[in-house]
């Protein structure tokens, strides 16, 4: 089993990849970094550098971007959970990326719902980061792109074989003989994914981080599960500790728990390893050992808890 210390990965030390996509040389798209944190993620790169390859039931990513740098419009099978670690964020989604859109600050949560195309992009001043959650351990096999993605980047030298890998002809790469191009949808595939209007994302699928800060002051605010703001069964369930939720006492781990700080600086002790994490760092807890996570100091403190469940990974669930 992997150690305690090996499972806390701090932001300044996540490894890039700067090809994981079919994008990544498309021009707009082409300064985008992608880390896969915890598990394989969805990555189709053979690059992408894995900071802790224990599965879990879910993954943790992120993406990093420099101002007005988007990722390209794609569907999941599976959740993907984003919130803002740095920066300010434009959400949008629709086979155009025009159906709907909305800004998220740092701290806010989205739970983009499976089987729209979504994109993102860095709408701030600096550079930029957003954490993921992935519903399930292999993230629903991968991503669907919009067909005009796989145009452009094949325009760029980029194409995506249907074993799901890139290759890139700028690096004289080609598709095995034994490779075909990745199929682009049909029309009648595309009417699968429906143009959702704003009004049906943002009130079910998005909790501001100000608004978890209100609601955590005594209790930890439940975030994502069957009972909580956004009510959807993804295989994990989310909650949210501030300064006066956050759990004092060592408390025993069943289900594997990741905990991700939003704000501040928190003190997380695994067993009779104690470190302080920041807005960006990564740890996880795994069943049969004992975690704490206070705030280390005074001021502002935020932490995002994802806990796996036994719900299996896959659509979003309509309750």
């Amino acid at each position: 089993m992997s150690t305690i210390q090996s499972r806390i990965v701090r932001y300044g030390e996540l490894q890039p990849c700067k090809t994981a996509f079919i994008d990544a040389h498309t021009p707009g798209s082409d300064q985008k970094e992608n880390f896969t944190i915890v598990g394989g993620g969805v990555s189709e790169s053979p690059d992408q550098h894995v900071h802790i390859t224990d599965k879990i039931g879910f993954n943790i990513g992120a993406a990093g971007q420099p101002p007005k740098c988007r990722n390209s419009l794609h569907s999941h099978t599976t959740a993907e959970v984003f919130f803002v670690a740095k920066g300010r964020w434009r959400f949008f989604w629709g086979l155009h990326g025009n159906a709907g859109e909305f800004i998220a600050e740092e701290g806010d949560i989205f739970n983009i719902p499976t089987g729209i195309f979504r994109g993102f992009e860095n709408v701030g001043r600096d550079y930029g980061m957003i954490m993921a959650i992935l519903g399930g351990d292999d993230a629903g096999g991968g991503v669907t792109w919009a067909p005009h993605v796989i145009e452009e980047a094949q325009a760029h030298g980029l194409m995506l074989g249907d074993n799901g890998v890139l290759y890139d002809s700028k690096k004289g790469e080609a598709l095995p003989h034994n490779v075909r191009p990745m199929p682009t949808l049909t029309e009648d595939e595309l009417k699968a994914f429906p143009e959702v209007p704003v009004e049906d994302v943002i009130g079910p699928f998005v909790a501001r981080y100000w608004d978890l800060m209100a609601l955590s002051g005594k209790k930890p605010a439940k975030v994502i599960g069957e009972a909580a703001l956004i009510k959807d069964k993804p295989g994990f369930e989310v909650d949210f500790l501030s300064r006066g939720s956050a759990v004092s006492a060592p408390t025993k781990v069943e289900k594997p728990i990741v905990l991700m700080p939003a704000s501040g600086h928190w003190r997380i002790t695994i067993d009779d390893v104690t470190t302080t994490l920041s807005a960006g760092d990564t740890a996880v807890a795994l069943p049969g050992e004992s975690y704490s996570a206070v705030p280390s100091m005074t001021g502002e403190a935020g932490l995002y808890r994802i806990t796996a469940t036994d719900d299996p990974a896959g659509a979003t669930w309509a309750g």
